[in-house]
Parts: structure tokens; sequence; C-alpha cells
């Protein structure tokens, strides 16, 4: 899975990089094919958002679906796991769709 980062206004931690990839890696347990995953980090220089002036969006892209999910608060690690949370119902959602719930009728369990 590619991790891209694109930050506007914004200069980012020297670990939130790395705790991005690992918490973004988790999310292979499900199974749904992601080939990549854009990371957005906006800084609001505005002081009247206070404590939304961090925002981030990540957005999935590939063969599988599309996802999309925003977070925002105080910092970049905040406002990144509501971002993830979000971004972890979908991807959950979307395993169970491929689930495959077929139920042999009555002639096939005989046979």
């Amino acid at each position: 899975m590619e991790i891209i980062f694109h930050s506007r206004n914004a200069v980012l931690a020297e670990d939130f990089r790395s705790i991005a990839t690992d918490k973004l890696h988790t999310l292979q347990r499900f199974g749904v094919t992601i080939d990549g995953i854009k990371i957005e980090i906006i800084h609001e220089p505005n002081p009247r958002f206070g404590k939304t002036s961090h925002s981030v969006t990540l957005s999935s892209n590939g063969s599988g679906p599309f996802l999309r999910s925003d977070g925002q608060a105080f910092n970049d690690l905040a406002a990144f796991d509501l971002a993830v949370k979000s971004f972890e119902l979908q991807l959950r959602k979307a395993h169970e769709r491929l689930k495959d719930y077929g139920h042999e009728s009555v002639r096939e369990a005989r046979g």
C-alpha cells in the first residue's frame, strides 16, 4: 500500500509519518484491496478556529472502493485518529459486503 503525505500550511511532527504509516498498515487486516492512501494535512492559521484548526483528510485510490474520511481537532494526531476511525468503519462495511453468504440449497446439501 502506497501512502502519500500532502501538507498545506503545515509542518509535520517528526514522528507523525511513522505513527500514521503504522496505523494505516493495520487496516490491511480487512482484506479490502486498496492500492494507495493520500493523507492531506491542513493547518488553519485563523485563531478563531481554535479546537478545529488542524484538519486531516484520508482518501483511498486503486482497484478497491473509493473511501474518504475527515477529522478535525486541536493537533495533527488527534485529527488523524478521528479520520482513521471513520476510515476504518468504511473499510469494515466494504469488507462485510465482500463476504459470501451463499447458503446451500436443500438439493446441494443432500448431494
